[in-house]
């Protein structure tokens, strides 16, 4: 089915927040017409990203007013242009993550890295586009998306499940694999158990890892062990814990946003160990020496490109990898951004747009 006579923009029901305060609510707006290389979007289910937390709430001082937030989209395609061939065909279940947009020619896009395209990627909300409107995310009725930024969904995984992959679950799987941290045996180390931390383990699980989970709350021991299926868990706080772990971790993956000291971290790594940022603290400090000493390093990563998701979706489907999530109507987002920010979620919640947003 060819969408190229519906030439026309279409009427999109969303929830948008206005100002600072963060507070979302009905909003109608324009989606553009279905081009012959987009593919026309039916959302089923929006995940909760603690990005949809700065933008409405204009932490960063850069937030468009009305903004649509979301940018962990599943649904089914409605409609595909006469370019989308072979690729997508109406009745598809697909996704669309972070960013929607990108130069497609410089190196990295050359190369499945959309997400560090040289011109900058298109964020799936509040960013400029090559029409010159600013995007609109996910808690909304359905999205138009160019074909190479929209994933193809195993038909046997859940819709709902399938949200959080686009963003919390890519944004640690991406660094695993580059780091090929998906060879048995090896030793993980999980600092935080939230939206990330969480899909780290059961990466690292999949993968075959001795996976160590790193908090500051005891809370956190059952559900990493039991739950979640850790190997160990460690109070991060506890010196003598930490001391007696010197030089153990081949890779330590650190998803804590709140800043916290990186030296005790850097000190569990073997030589030539690696610790990969994917947080945001404010600042990053270390001691020099558990650097050199050890030729350690530190990177930090965000999403990943269209290749590697498609293969972190393929790989979740086969191995029946699925996040630990609270489902929610619309009418609770207020609520849910709330209890994100007090980091009351289990692991992340997804938005029923199907079900709720009519």
């Amino acid at each position: 089915m060819s969408s190229d006579t519906a030439n026309e923009e279409a009427e999109c029901l969303g929830w948008a927040a206005r100002d600072p305060s963060g507070l979302v609510s009905p909003y109608i707006f324009n989606r553009r017409a279905v081009g012959s290389e987009d593919v026309s979007i039916t959302i089923t289910h929006c995940g909760i990203c603690y990005a949809d937390v700065v933008w409405t709430r204009n932490k960063l001082g850069d937030s468009n007013y009305p903004l649509v937030p979301g940018h962990e989209i599943v649904g089914v395609v409605k409609a595909v242009g006469s370019g989308v061939v072979g690729r997508f065909k109406v009745g598809d279940h697909v996704g669309v993550g972070a960013y929607v947009n990108s130069c497609r020619d410089c190196d990295y896009c050359n190369d499945g890295l959309e997400n560090h395209c040289q011109k900058g990627a298109v964020h799936t909300f509040n960013h400029l586009d090559a029409d010159g409107s600013i995007t609109k995310g996910g808690y909304s009725t359905f999205i138009v998306v160019h074909q190479r930024y929209c994933f193809k969904i195993p038909d046997s995984y859940p819709l709902a499940s399938a949200a959080p992959l686009l963003c919390a679950g890519i944004t640690v799987y991406a660094p695993m694999i580059r780091h090929k941290m998906n060879q048995p045996g090896k030793s993980l180390g999980v600092i935080g158990l939230g939206g990330l931390g969480h899909m780290a383990v059961k990466f690292g699980k999949a993968f075959g890892l001795n996976v160590t989970v790193f908090s500051t709350s005891i809370s956190k021991r059952k559900e990493a062990l039991t739950l979640l299926g850790a190997d160990k868990f460690v109070l991060s706080s506890d010196q003598q814990q930490m001391k007696a772990l010197a030089k153990s971790y081949d890779f330590i993956i650190d998803t804590a946003s709140g800043d916290h000291p990186f030296d005790p971290y850097m000190s569990l790594l073997k030589t030539a160990g690696a610790l990969v940022l994917v947080g945001f603290p404010s600042e990053v400090k270390m001691s020099p020496a558990n650097l050199v000493l050890g030729a350690r390093t530190i990177s930090g990563s965000t999403v990943g490109g269209t290749r590697e998701t498609q293969e972190m979706l393929d790989f979740c489907a086969e191995k029946g990898i699925h996040p630990n999530i609270e489902v929610i109507p619309i009418q609770y987002a207020n609520e849910a951004l709330e209890r994100l920010i007090k980091r009351d979620v289990k692991y992340r919640f997804v938005i029923d747009i199907e079900n709720s947003l009519k």
